[in-house]
């Protein structure tokens, strides 16, 4: 992939040549991602390990876009079950304006809303100049990670400013994090608390993105069916479990979280009691899985049931999503992607799930581009 990223080089050069009208840019962003949403020729119609996502649990194929809805309520209800339900969302959700710092390109507010039945959250909310006083016709991108502050550009390690980013391109953003529960190590979100969550804690991640993007669709500016989701590392995590359980995300990208169960990966880590191994503490000894030092909870009987999360990527379809792949996904990631492909090729769809692919964890300026190009392309309005 990485010749993909010298063509994205030439290419961007273009944009700026080609970028005078809304359709010569639009093309133009459609070449550039072109490569993305293909497997190299090695990886092609390989389907491997994984459980064909196209049959019912009990082994009935599915014949026609009824049965896939059928199916896909299945899938849902089965990991809800599984994960444990979420508590009821939000309803009335208002976001509360703390303070307020004007940037060169946007308005920062530093926000607060529920999102959680038990808990209240801080985060940024970025309003570029250019969507002031507009009415619902704004595209908008929630960021997810260990804190808020890293997205907005306050403090964060290189290329990990994705709402900053945002922002200067014309996306209104809202930036949350786990602040507090990161500064205790614990990561999460535990309901009803620490000792006797009911819901595995990253699917409870889940269902706080889901507030945050109730609230954030209630703004005047947001346009509530252009509405997308991004994370990285961690939060690529937070924003694939939440864009796959919560349909009303219009598309995602997800940098590499580990976007399938991989136990030779320390950072494909879902086996954790703050991912999808929750135990009342005190619990394991963070780390790889072994005899002296196990996995417990819901993460060992998804292994032993045959379970994988190309189930839950299946739940996008049709909504396109990206994977910034790294060292956790690795080009033969196409291998569970291939199943998605599967369905939005039955269903009458291509070119809705895209891999790039870097040697690194850490996102770069490169990988970085695409996530920001394939926003803008799925996001923003043609003219």
């Amino acid at each position: 992939m990485y010749h993909h990223f010298l063509i994205v080089l030439s290419l961007f050069v273009t944009l700026s040549a080609y970028g005078k009208t809304e359709n010569s840019r639009r093309d133009s962003i459609q070449t550039i991602l072109a490569p993305y949403f293909t497997p190299p020729s090695q990886y092609a119609n390989l389907f491997g390990k994984y459980r064909n996502p196209l049959l019912f649990y009990d082994g009935t194929p599915v014949k026609n876009k009824s049965d896939w809805k059928l199916r896909r309520k299945e899938i849902r209800r089965r990991w809800m079950e599984l994960m444990g339900n979420w508590p009821p969302l939000e309803e009335k959700n208002e976001m509360r304006i703390l303070d307020t710092v004007h940037e060169t390109s946007y308005i920062r507010h530093r926000v607060r809303f529920r999102w959680a039945p038990n808990e209240d959250t801080e985060g940024y909310l970025l309003l570029p100049y250019s969507c002031i006083g507009s009415h619902k016709n704004t595209p908008a991108i929630i960021t997810v990670f260990y804190e808020p502050e890293t997205s907005i550009g306050i403090g964060g390690k290189p290329y990990r400013d994705f709402g900053k980013q945002l922002a200067q391109r014309g996306f209104i953003v809202l930036s949350i994090g786990t602040t507090r529960s990161s500064q205790e190590k614990t990561y999460s979100i535990f309901y009803p608390d620490i000792h006797n969550a009911t819901v595995e804690p990253l699917s409870m991640l889940a269902c706080a993105a889901a507030n945050a993007f109730n609230t954030l669709a209630t703004r005047p500016e947001v346009d509530p069916h252009r509405i997308g989701i991004m994370g990285h590392s961690f939060g690529g995590k937070w924003a694939m479990f939440a864009s796959c359980l919560y349909d009303r995300f219009a598309c995602a990208a997800w940098s590499d979280p580990g976007i399938v169960f991989d136990e030779s990966k320390p950072a494909v880590n879902y086996w954790e009691p703050y991912y999808l191994g929750y135990t009342s503490p005190p619990w394991r000894k963070r780390g790889n899985i072994s005899p002296d030092n196990p996995a417990s909870g819901l993460y060992p009987q998804l292994i032993q049931q045959g379970y994988d999360l190309h189930e839950l990527h299946a739940l996008m379809a049709p909504r396109p999503f990206l994977v910034s792949g790294g060292s956790c996904d690795p080009a033969e990631r196409w291998i569970p992607l291939n199943h998605t492909i599967a369905i939005n090729t039955f269903l009458g769809y291509s070119n809705r799930v895209a891999m790039t692919n870097r040697p690194l964890h850490a996102p770069n300026a490169e990988s970085n581009q695409i996530i920001y190009l394939f926003f803008e392309y799925f996001l923003k309005p043609q003219r």
